[in-house]
């Protein structure tokens, strides 16, 4: 136990300043390593696959993975981030059937292995690609132009705002995850379970501190927020909701993973991370989060 909590506190030294550093940076230095684990992670879905007996078309399905994300990195916003991610999902799907109809047999599966290679491109590398999407928000939208100049923090708006806005669904999943382990460690035991045959550990308790705990996040990430991004809607109303809703989608990105991990009969989606377990292991909450993020938050601008 000590040793693994030793690799645990040894990967997080690393990752935590390596992840702010990169997000801070934004642009292709973020883009790049985030295809990467986008890769990885569509990788970890076929071997789940793979152990059911479906073997997707993985080539086709890691490199429409790591597209995605570069694609977002290059047109940063969704409308014109849409075509040209409905072509790789299309490409992707016409390969595959493809490779499926040159390589495959009928007996091998072969519309199982077309249709989780489109799985893994869309559950990860479309997923993730949400992030340089988030990550442009500020200055696609505005938040810390004109108005950050006249608060006299429009340097520092245009410099943060990316690592600001980034910071929120990232937030909400990490502090909502923590409530939901504390208040189930403390007040869980023998309490209604959330979802018994797929996290047997997951109770209702547990729920309801992650939501709580998101919307406190979220509510906090306002009051920080709205020096460096005075141009961005700050109803701590609706960001509370807001919160609650990336705590509600942190606790289904969760569950989704932790149902494609038991079906494949597996403790962990990999070891890509002494300690930790695969990429999956580390995203799934923000698979979900992230795409939520970037809606709530456009939601909110549109609302202003």
């Amino acid at each position: 136990m000590t040793g693994e909590l030793a690799k645990r506190w040894g990967v997080a030294s690393v990752g935590i300043p390596a992840v702010l550093a990169l997000t801070y940076m934004g642009g292709w230095y973020l883009a790049v390593p985030l295809a990467g684990f986008a890769a990885w992670g569509a990788h970890e879905v076929f071997r789940f696959s793979a152990r059911k007996g479906v073997r997707a078309v993985e080539p086709i399905g890691i490199t429409g993975s790591a597209a995605l994300v570069l694609l977002a990195a290059w047109r940063p916003s969704f409308v014109e981030l849409a075509p040209w991610a409905l072509g790789v999902l299309a490409m992707g799907s016409l390969l595959a059937m493809l490779a499926a109809l040159r390589g495959r047999g009928p007996d091998d599966e072969p519309l199982s292995a077309v249709a989780v290679t489109l799985f893994g491109m869309v559950y990860v590398g479309l997923a993730l690609a949400f992030i340089p999407l988030v990550h442009a928000l500020p200055a696609a939208r505005g938040w810390s132009g004109a108005a950050g100049a006249a608060s006299g923090m429009g340097a520092l708006g245009g410099a943060v705002g990316g690592l600001v806005v980034v910071a929120l669904p990232l937030a909400t999943t990490w502090i909502g995850d923590a409530a939901a382990f504390f208040a189930g460690s403390a007040w869980g035991a023998g309490r209604r379970r959330l979802a018994p045959r797929i996290s047997p550990n997951k109770t209702w308790v547990g729920f309801w501190a992650a939501l709580s705990g998101a919307a406190v996040a979220a509510f906090s990430w306002a009051l920080v927020a709205r020096a460096v991004l005075p141009g961005a809607n700050h109803d701590l109303a609706l960001l509370v909701v807001a919160g609650a809703a990336l705590g509600l989608a942190a606790v289904v990105g969760d569950l989704a993973e932790s149902l494609l991990k038991r079906g494949a009969g597996v403790k962990d989606s990999g070891t890509f991370f002494p300690g930790h377990g695969g990429v999956l292991d580390r995203i799934d909450s923000l698979i979900f989060t992230f795409p939520t993020a970037y809606v709530a938050l456009v939601l909110l601008d549109v609302a202003r």
